[in-house]
């Protein structure tokens, strides 16, 4: 069975640039555009990976995590940021929040697909 990925992004073209990629290796692949949607999502269903933005409107990245990481469900699950913030203060928040790791767009589809066979082990 594939693995189920949940992408957040509040741009529709980098949802379907990730989803194209993570499609093309057999990922399943579940999108929201913003935080609050993504979240509503997981209180219904199971994520292997969750490949967050960290700018979207009415909840961000950070914000996520934060509530993933609270959920039983969800504490050990690989979330990984994929947003163009690259400073050293706002990766250190997204560690603190509970993001396993920090990728900066635009991104590289087979760096995204090593990363993301690597989360899934």
């Amino acid at each position: 069975m594939s693995k189920k990925i949940l992408v957040v992004d509040d741009s529709a073209a980098i949802r379907q640039m990730v989803e194209a990629t993570l499609k093309s290796a057999s990922y399943q692949v579940v999108l929201a555009k913003d935080g609050r949607e993504a979240l509503d999502l997981c209180n219904g269903q199971r994520f292997d990976f969750i490949l967050t933005d960290q700018n979207m409107p009415r909840m961000d990245g950070l914000t996520l995590i934060k509530s993933l990481r609270a959920m039983s469900a969800f504490m050990r699950i690989p979330i990984i940021m994929l947003t163009t913030e690259a400073g050293d203060d706002m990766k250190a928040q997204g560690k603190a929040a509970g993001a396993t790791g920090w990728m900066v767009k635009p991104f590289d589809p087979q760096k995204l697909l090593a990363i993301t066979a690597k989360v899934l082990g």
